[in-house]
């Protein structure tokens, strides 16, 4: 359940190896790099069942769609198999729901049939809005919707999970991520409606 993640800007080498080996240690579902990283996890994670997850339009989401579409088929075609990208988060706060719809279409359809997770960064939107990007990421066809980048003004929160996953429904995903240190931020957060959980606190979450 748990993506393994290194976002920091100053990630060196040393520290994605040692990302990779915990990952395969521990069993993780994913490690989650930034896009500059994901040849070198395709090597370092070759002959394991860890996935290999990337990040689009990070972090604020306010790229051209056509830029994130570049972006998640380089990410694909270098080897990531997962792509989490932002959402339109200036489109939201306007309401066009076309256009936030429409920028996620074109993702999911550049990431050619890579798992596609949608960075909705909750914190920075109401209850409602909440509501229509998680709508708008299951029209647009995409299998996820993600709480935060890390990189905003707040993390995952239970009842911005809550809202997401009853939106969504039982059988699309929901992913929890930004600020979950503890094995009590994990469980409150799946005990929410989150059936994936993006931390860089993975040793501690998983009692290591």
């Amino acid at each position: 359940m748990i993506d393994h993640t290194l976002l920091k800007p100053d990630a060196t080498r040393a520290q994605v190896e040692q990302l990779c080996s915990e990952a395969i240690e521990w069993g993780m579902g994913a490690v989650c790099v930034n896009p500059t990283w994901i040849k070198t996890c395709a090597e370092l994670l070759s002959g394991s069942d860890v996935n290999i997850c990337t990040v689009v339009g990070f972090p604020l989401g306010a790229m051209t769609s056509e830029a994130k579409a570049y972006e998640a088929k380089d990410a694909v075609a270098a080897g990531a198999t997962e792509v989490d990208m932002v959402i339109n988060i200036g489109a939201v706060k306007d309401g066009d729901w076309a256009l936030v719809e429409a920028d996620i279409a074109a993702v999911v359809e550049a990431s050619a049939g890579a798992l596609v997770k949608v960075i909705l960064e909750t914190c920075l939107l109401t209850d409602e809005e909440i509501v229509r990007a998680s709508e708008a990421a299951v029209k647009a066809g995409a299998d996820f919707v993600k709480t935060s980048t890390g990189f905003s003004t707040g993390g995952a929160t239970a009842h911005a999970v809550a809202i997401m996953r009853n939106t969504v429904g039982p059988d699309f995903g929901v992913k929890a991520s930004g600020g979950i240190r503890t094995a009590a931020d994990f469980n409150e957060m799946v005990n929410a409606g989150a059936n994936r959980i993006g931390a860089s606190a993975g040793k501690v979450l998983i009692g290591e």
